[in-house]
C-alpha cells in the first residue's frame, strides 16, 4: 500500500483559490492582527446569522473564552456531552468549574433532551443545577435545542453550543449558530472540519457585551479602545484590564478560513451524496448506519457506524483490518468521564451506559468532501471482508 491508496476518516480539501487567499495575505503588511480576522468574523456571523464573531486560534480557546463571558469560575457547574472530545469539558475546568455530563440519545448520539430534564429535576432538589450546559452537535447534527432551550428557561442555566463539528449545518430551518436557542455558539476549523483555517475557531453571538468580553480576553484582556482607557497619552498606549490569554488568529489562518467559507455550501452538498451513497452501499450489512433527524439538516463531519450489541467484542478486529487495508477508520469518541483524569475527579466507568454502549461499538467511516464513490466503493468492499473476518457477517 502506498500512502496514496490511504483513505483518511477526514481531511482538508484545499484549492487555488485557497492557496492564493494565503499568499496574498503572505505578501500583505500584515501577518497578525489586520483586517482578514474582522473580515472573516464578519463573514462567518452573517452567514450562520449571529450578530458577531470573534475568532480564535483553536475551537477549544473559543470554548474557553465563552466560559469565561458567562461568567463560569471556580465552584460552578457546566454539564456536557461524554460522547464529544475533551475540550467541550475542559473548557470549563480551566475556569475551575465542575463538569458534570449528561447521557446521549441511542439515535443521534447527542445529549438526550429526556436525559437532562431528569437530570435536571434531580439537582433542583439538592440544589446542584449548573450554570451552563454545553450541548455538543455530535458528527454536524444539531441537538434538540428547542427542547433544552425550554429546559434553560425553567432551570435557569446559560447555553453553549459546541458545533465543532457542525458549521452549516440547520435546526429547524436556521442555521446553526443563529443564537436562536443558545448565548454563544462555537465553530471548529481544524483540518478534519467543514472548512479549515489549519488550527482555528470562532465563537459567534448575538450579544454585543460577550462579544466584548470574548474579544478582550483572547487579546491578553487589553484594550486601546480611547472609552475604556484611564488615561490617554498617546497613541502608543494600551491598558490590561482583565487577566486575558494570546488566543488570536492570524491573518494567514482568517485568510484561508475565508477563502474555505465560500465553498461551504458545495462541501456540505458533497458530503450528502456521499452519505446517501454510503446508506446504499452498506444497507444490507449487519450495522446500524447514521441516522438524521427530520428537522436537521446536518453538515455531516463524520460517517459513524454501530457493530451490533452482541459482537461488540469484533470492533478491535474490524477497525484492524479497516487500517491495515489504508482505511483512515477512526473512533469519536471515547467518552470524556472515562478518561484518566476524570477519573480522578470521581467518575466510573458506567456512569453513562448509554455512551459508553455507543463507544464499545462505533467506527467512523472516511467522509471528506473530495471522497470519490469509487473510494467509498472500496471501503464498503474491505468493511464487508472486515465483518466477514471477524464473524459480524457471513460470507
Amino acid at each position: 500500500m502506498t500512502h496514496t491508496d490511504f483513505i483518511p476518516y477526514g481531511r482538508q480539501s484545499i484549492s487555488e483559490a485557497d492557496i492564493a487567499a494565503v499568499v496574498k495575505s503572505l505578501r500583505s503588511d500584515f501577518l497578525t492582527q489586520g483586517p482578514c480576522v474582522s473580515e472573516f468574523e464578519n463573514a462567518v456571523a452573517t452567514k450562520v446569522g449571529a450578530s458577531y464573531g470573534v475568532a480564535a486560534n483553536s475551537a477549544t480557546s473559543a470554548l474557553h473564552l465563552a466560559c469565561l463571558a458567562l461568567g463560569v469560575g471556580t465552584g460552578d457547574r457546566v454539564w456536557t456531552s461524554p460522547n464529544t472530545f475533551i475540550a467541550s469539558a475542559n473548557c470549563a475546568r480551566y475556569c475551575g468549574a465542575n463538569v458534570d455530563f449528561v447521557d446521549i440519545d441511542p439515535r443521534t448520539y447527542n445529549m438526550c433532551a429526556n436525559k437532562l430534564a431528569q437530570k435536571l429535576q434531580a439537582a433542583k432538589l439538592t440544589d446542584t443545577l449548573p450554570k451552563v450546559v454545553i450541548p455538543v452537535h455530535f458528527a454536524g447534527q444539531s441537538c434538540d435545542m428547542a427542547a433544552i432551550y425550554a429546559l434553560s428557561k425553567t432551570y435557569g442555566f446559560r447555553i453553549i453550543e459546541d458545533a465543532s463539528h457542525a458549521i452549516g449545518a440547520t435546526y429547524q430551518g436556521d442555521y446553526v449558530g443563529s443564537g436562536k436557542f443558545s448565548d454563544i455558539c462555537v465553530f471548529s476549523f481544524h483540518p478534519v472540519k467543514i472548512i479549515t483555517s489549519a488550527e482555528g475557531g470562532m465563537a459567534v453571538t448575538n450579544h454585543q457585551q460577550l462579544a466584548k468580553h470574548m474579544r478582550t480576553h483572547a487579546s491578553q484582556g487589553t484594550t486601546k479602545s480611547p472609552d475604556e482607557l484611564t488615561q490617554q497619552p498617546g497613541d502608543w498606549y494600551y491598558e490590561q484590564h482583565t487577566l486575558g490569554f494570546n488566543y488570536r488568529m492570524t491573518e494567514l489562518q482568517a485568510a484561508l478560513g475565508l477563502s474555505q467559507l465560500s465553498h461551504l455550501d458545495d462541501f456540505i452538498e458533497r458530503r450528502h451524496r456521499q452519505f446517501e451513497n454510503y446508506q446504499t452501499l452498506l444497507k444490507s450489512f449487519p450495522i446500524t448506519l447514521p441516522y438524521q433527524a427530520e428537522d436537521n439538516y446536518s453538515s455531516l463531519h463524520l460517517y459513524p457506524i454501530l457493530l451490533p450489541e452482541h459482537n461488540k467484542s469484533a470492533r478491535k478486529g474490524v477497525f484492524d483490518v479497516l487500517r491495515h487495508a489504508g482505511i483512515g477508520t477512526q473512533v469519536h469518541y471515547i467518552p470524556v468521564h472515562t478518561q484518566p483524569y476524570y477519573k480522578q475527579l470521581g467518575f466510573n466507568d458506567g456512569d453513562f451506559p448509554i455512551a459508553e454502549d455507543y463507544y464499545a461499538r462505533t467506527l467512523s467511516l472516511p467522509l471528506f468532501a473530495d471522497l470519490t464513490y469509487a473510494q467509498q466503493e472500496r471501503v464498503a468492499l474491505i468493511l464487508k471482508h472486515a465483518l466477514i473476518a471477524n464473524r459480524v457477517m457471513r460470507a
